[in-house]
């Protein structure tokens, strides 16, 4: 529990064993909840989680918002908080953004990885997309998003039910931030974290990725919204 509140840890994974052992061993004592999903991992990944405590579900449908779907059906905390199972993202700044988060009183609050101050942690042409990917949500859905594509966010679970959650892929880090500065009735918010180089394989495809990422956006801008 952090001041009250029940806190589940997401975790997204495909061949992470190495990274998501240095994740687990950090995770703060307050962390009610860690969740594992294993997104078909031929590796030791699901093993290494489970000896840390952690709850695996097996996702074998590949998709990074397929894996968070699940996670998020599974999550019991009043507060959900996202990151990836390759140490790029800080562990030990959970209680830096809980503070973050209760003290900007929003429900969502996205970390950003901008400035990246360590130069290892992304190239330049990752760098790049990831700007003209932000400047192009910001301009569609006019709310300025610093980092459209972080993997790190908390907010509250009970939002969700107001979110219209469709992407099964990397286009979901994006989507999710849409359904936030869109919905009237949450409150969003960003503060920068420390973002660092990752461990294992890095399987983004930058120019296949961050071109269905610009289309969906574009696609989600046009499609009508649901009621309710």
């Amino acid at each position: 529990m952090y001041k009250g509140l029940k806190l589940t840890v997401i975790i997204p994974c495909l061949n992470e064993e190495q990274g998501i052992e240095r994740v687990l061993e950090k995770m703060p004592a307050f962390v009610d909840e860690v969740i594992v999903v294993d997104n078909g991992s031929t590796d030791r990944t699901g093993e290494v989680a489970r000896r840390f405590g952690a709850t695996v579900i097996r996702e074998d449908v590949r998709g990074y918002g397929r894996s968070y779907k699940r996670g998020f059906a599974h999550a019991t905390g009043d507060v959900i908080i996202t990151l990836d199972g390759d140490h790029s993202y800080p562990v030990d700044a959970i209680s830096y953004l809980m503070e973050a988060f209760l003290h900007l009183d929003v429900d969502f609050l996205n970390a950003s990885r901008f400035p990246v101050r360590d130069p290892r942690a992304m190239s330049f042409k990752h760098k790049i997309g990831n700007l003209i990917l932000s400047f192009a949500m910001s301009l569609l859905f006019f709310r300025w998003v610093r980092d459209s594509q972080s993997g790190m966010w908390v907010f509250r679970r009970s939002i969700l039910e107001h979110m219209n959650l469709e992407a099964d892929g990397m286009a979901f880090s994006e989507e999710i931030k849409v359904e936030a500065i869109r919905n009237p009735r949450i409150r969003f918010g960003e503060i920068s974290i420390l973002y660092s180089s990752r461990l294992g394989e890095i399987k983004l495809n930058p120019w296949r990725d961050g071109i269905q990422n610009l289309l969906f956006l574009v696609k989600k801008r046009l499609a009508r919204r649901p009621r309710g």
